[in-house]
């Protein structure tokens, strides 16, 4: 059985104090720490990145987990294994030639992922697993924080699972992941969970301690 996980989406921490934030939910227990990068193209927001995340990449020893939510990835892979990203999940709907994007984040020495919105299917992952290391699946649409988990998304971890096999691809779901949501996609075959608002409600170490536990005891 693959270890469970839970990466926190800094994208719900205080950007003012973003390496302290870092540093806090790593104390707290992260085993990730997942980073939402956004274009204001391919998702309608704008986020951060290379260069704030090579800032607080010294703040923490938790592998950086780097989720690309950008229309040009292929442009941008370089920037940032510089700044100390150690996997590089990109988009299927914009990724064209899917091989050689992964080939290409393994050379540069990361794992790759692959992620896939609500609305898009799982078809032609079975000709790339031997290329992919993480599948990411969206369970909100992707731009914004703190939205609804949307229900069909267990069937499609479910499917990706019975995909995955006992290969080692981590299986990770973003969006919505709460207390109650948590369980059943771990059920349905999930093994890491990208959680932003719910980890970090409280806005303090003691609290995110608390609410990545409770994430956990909901296991």
């Amino acid at each position: 059985m693959k270890k469970l996980l839970i990466a926190p989406s800094i994208l719900s921490a205080n950007f003012g104090f973003l390496a302290e934030e870092v540093k806090s939910i790593d104390n707290a227990g992260a085993d990730w720490i997942h980073l939402d990068v956004m274009d204001g193209h391919f998702v309608p927001n704008l986020t951060f990145g290379p260069p704030v995340i090579k800032s607080i990449r010294s703040v923490s020893q938790k592998p950086f987990d780097a989720h690309l939510m950008v229309s040009n990835p292929d442009d941008l892979l370089e920037e940032y294994v510089n700044a100390g990203v150690n996997m590089i999940t990109v988009h299927k709907e914009v990724t064209l030639h899917l091989d050689r994007t992964l080939t290409r984040i393994r050379e540069l020495g990361c794992k790759a992922g692959v992620s896939i919105n609500p609305g898009t299917s799982i078809s032609g992952f079975e000709f790339l697993l031997e290329k992919i290391d993480l599948i990411l699946v969206m369970s909100v649409n992707p731009g914004f924080g703190g939205q609804s988990f949307i229900n069909s998304s267990i069937e499609k971890i479910k499917s990706i699972s019975e995909l995955v096999g006992d290969r080692p691809i981590n299986i990770q779901v973003d969006g919505g992941i709460n207390d109650s949501i948590a369980p059943k996609v771990i059920k349905a075959g999930a093994n890491v969970l990208v959680s932003g608002s719910a980890i970090f409600k409280g806005g303090n170490l003691k609290s995110y301690k608390q609410n990545i536990n409770s994430l956990r005891s909901s296991l």
